[in-house]
């Protein structure tokens, strides 16, 4: 993503130097060095340009050549001067000396000395100055100079490279920035060359980009967007994480649209390209572990939803005849692409290819990956040439390797470090330093080299299309070099090569072994799934991308790792029994309730083992439980009680189906009173038989007294209302004659 900041305005600009200011700005802008006026000592450009960015309390020099140093005879040279000023006070002006040596750089190792700073490897003579105006607290000053064609500087300088330097005098002495100028040899045969240019996310934790993520690396300014930007219409070779398309595969038709246009874009590109390790993670950090290969995803069904991924349309209905009914054919339901399928990434790829953090894999690593051969493709890894023998001592090592039995290709170091530095500068008088480098360096590789050449753009993050395109054509449009792809590359027989001491980085290698422990462990617990894999898919490829190469030197790294690993824990203590307290058992079967806890999204299939402690209880040993997701279960587990009571401790454990334990082991006591349930209903019993003897004899009491005689002359006795009420017998009331009866009689 390319962020302008508003840069302060020193002076208002004359009309005349503005032109010429806009001019050279477009030739640097495209790389091309125009003949000029040796007088013509121009302004930069008064429009708004980036504030410093420089560490702060720090002060930055830079040469710059155009077009990335290359003067063909009658070009003119044009550089770049810039002052960057990160601390607080002002910096004064300066005048500016431009320097030239006339003898040509010896070799790539005297480039190297020059280039980082050793200004006793060359002899140069001053051939122009140039003024530079103060530069305010946190802005820079920025100026181009150029020396024309006829300039006696540029006179008769034969092909090679040649030191330049740029230097001023301040309060703490001599400021010097060095650089080069290269005279190419046209003459020369063309060496083949690739580039490789990865296409990668960054550093992640989630094995996959979500919805929101992809729309924001591929909009129009989208750090995805600008990669693949770069690389059309060139001959890059692509080394594309798998983990990309993948992201926007299981999405089907709910991914968002700009990313389902760059992955057609993708596809349609005619690049060579080869899958790096999905995430990018580190194949050295693994195959140090332990393993025996590289890990690989197992599944994406956790990240796929059915409903987007319709059924495709059914077939239209036969038209009827006379001698046949019309019948409807049935869509076919919707299949979920394969795991191979949402891994693709795109035609034109090498399968069994592998880029380790660069100068990491040693020869035990590369012996392991040359026996990982694809469907009778051999495999290939890419190393850096700093790791080789031959390389470290200042020698340009051709593409095409090997490394015992090991096929290897190896990039050149020097070029490929200069184009990751020239790939992330946006500015266009700071960007041409690095590139300069560059093509420097290939200049030598060209002219020693006895095979096709290889480099890299580096693993940079958030780069500019313009910056990362820029670095591409810098290597791709050098001076001696046509570009190829992989077949090219890798054809031909290969030259032996020998690797320096490595030194083993057991942090990492630690840390991916402690990932495939709890990886195991996940696996295990993952058996409570009717599918496994959307508990073991996810965390494969979540770890994969802790390991992710874009991590290597990340403070930030360590962190990540523990955030993952208490994820994994977290997983892992999901689902389990809920804290048991103490129970009373009354009678002698009853069952005992318990609780699972499941905190995924998934219903789980469990075993609950109970185990007593004596013989007083005979319980169910094993209950087969489904724990519906996010929520508790309840367990009912039946017990029998024999004869007598006491204490009871049971152990409950949790496993799956297949045996594997599932959280930790609970205890629960249980008090039981076998003999009190034979007490309680003889108890009982008595109590009902009792209350209805004494209400059938209150009964027969009753009716004895309504069927006794009653003496007349014998004095009625003393009876409270409530009896008088009960003697009263109703028919003779029904008896007694109405007011209005005169008793039959009229």
């Amino acid at each position: 993503m390319i962020v302008t900041r508003p840069r302060v305005r020193r002076r208002p600009p004359r009309r005349a130097p503005r032109l010429v200011t806009a001019a050279l700005a477009a030739v640097a802008a495209l790389g091309v060095a125009l003949p000029a006026p040796a007088f013509a000592a121009t302004e930069p450009s008064p429009t708004p340009t980036p504030t410093s960015s420089i560490a702060p309390g720090t002060t930055v020099f830079t040469l710059a050549p155009v077009s990335n140093g290359i003067v063909r005879p009658g070009d003119a040279l044009t550089v770049w001067l810039s002052l960057q000023n990160g601390t607080d006070a002002e910096l004064a002006p300066i005048e500016v000396t431009l320097s030239m040596g006339r003898t040509p750089l010896a070799s790539r190792t005297a480039l190297g000395d020059w280039l980082s700073g050793d200004l006793d490897e060359a002899t140069v003579q001053p051939i122009a100055t140039k003024a530079l105006e103060a530069v305010a607290p946190g802005t820079d000053e920025e100026g181009a100079l150029t020396l024309a064609p006829e300039d006696p500087a540029l006179a008769g300088l034969t092909p090679g490279v040649y030191p330049l330097v740029a230097s001023y005098t301040s309060d703490a002495g001599v400021v010097s920035s060095t650089s080069a100028v290269i005279v190419p040899d046209d003459s020369r045969a063309p060496v083949d060359i690739g580039v490789i240019v990865p296409i990668t996310a960054g550093p992640r934790q989630e094995g996959l980009l979500t919805s929101d993520e992809l729309a924001e690396l591929t909009a129009p300014d989208g750090a995805l967007t600008s990669q693949l930007g770069a690389v059309t219409g060139t001959d890059a070779i692509l080394a594309v994480d798998p983990a990309i398309p993948a992201a926007i595969r299981v999405l089907g038709t709910a991914a968002p649209q700009p990313a389902l246009e760059w992955l057609a874009q993708l596809d349609a590109l005619p690049n060579s390209r080869f899958a790096l390790q999905f995430g990018d993670a580190d194949v050295t950090a693994q195959l140090q572990s332990g393993l025996t290969r590289p890990l690989a995803p197992k599944s994406f069904t956790y990240a796929m939803s059915p409903d987007d991924f319709p059924p495709a349309t059914p077939s239209p209905e036969p038209t009827p005849t006379p001698t046949t009914s019309a019948t409807a054919t049935p869509a076919p339901g919707a299949a979920l692409p394969s795991t191979a399928e949402l891994l693709e990434i795109g035609p034109a790829d090498r399968a069994a290819m592998y880029w380790p953090a660069d100068g990491t894999a040693d020869t035990d690593v590369i012996a392991t990956l040359g026996g990982l051969a694809t469907d009778d493709t051999a495999s290939l890894t890419v190393i850096p040439s700093a790791t080789t023998r031959a390389g470290a001592a200042g020698a340009t090592v051709a593409a095409n390797g090997s490394v015992g039995d090991a096929g290897v290709l190896v990039y050149d170091s020097d070029v490929s470090e200069a184009l990751n530095e020239g790939s992330e500068r946006d500015e266009t008088w700071l960007r041409g330093a690095p590139l300069t480098a560059a093509t420097a360096y290939l200049a030598f590789a060209t002219a020693e080299s006895t095979g096709p050449l290889l480099v890299t753009v580096g693993r940079g993050e958030d780069r500019s299309r313009l910056g990362l395109g820029t670095a591409i054509t810098a290597a791709a449009a050098a001076p001696g070099v046509d570009p190829r792809g992989l077949a090219v590359l890798a054809s031909g027989a290969p030259t032996a090569v020998e690797l320096t001491d490595i030194e083993a980085t057991p942090e990492r290698a630690a840390a991916a072994s402690a990932l495939v422990g709890d990886e195991n462990e996940l696996s295990r617990f993952a058996t409570i799934l009717d599918d496994p894999s959307l508990l073991t898919g996810r965390e494969r490829n979540a770890m994969l991308q802790v390991l992710g190469v874009a991590w290597v030197g990340d403070p930030e790294w360590p962190t990540a790792l523990a955030d993952h690993r208490a994820a994994t824990q977290t997983t892992l203590g999901s689902v389990g029994l809920l804290p048991t307290t103490p129970t009373n058992l009354f009678g002698s079967r009853a069952p005992l309730q318990f609780w699972v806890h499941n905190d995924l999204p998934y219903p789980v299939n469990l075993v609950l083992y109970t185990t007593p402690d004596n013989l007083r209880l005979d319980v169910q040993g094993e209950t087969t439980v489904v724990a519906t997701p996010q929520s508790n279960t309840r367990v009912d587990v039946p017990v029998q009680a024999r004869v007598g009571r006491g204490e009871v401790t049971l152990t409950l454990q949790l496993r799956s189906p297949a045996f594997v334990a599932i959280g930790e082991p609970e205890t629960v006591d249980i008090n039981v009173w076998a003999d009190w349930e034979g007490v309680g209903i003889a108890a009982l019993a008595v109590v009902v038989g009792g209350l209805v003897v004494i209400g059938i004899v209150r009964t027969v009491l009753r009716m004895r007294r309504r069927r006794r005689p009653v003496d007349a002359a014998a004095p009625a006795p003393e009876t409270s209302d409530a009896q008088a009420a009960d003697a009263e017998d109703p028919a003779d009331e029904a008896s007694t004659p109405s007011a209005g009866d005169d008793g039959g009689e009229k």
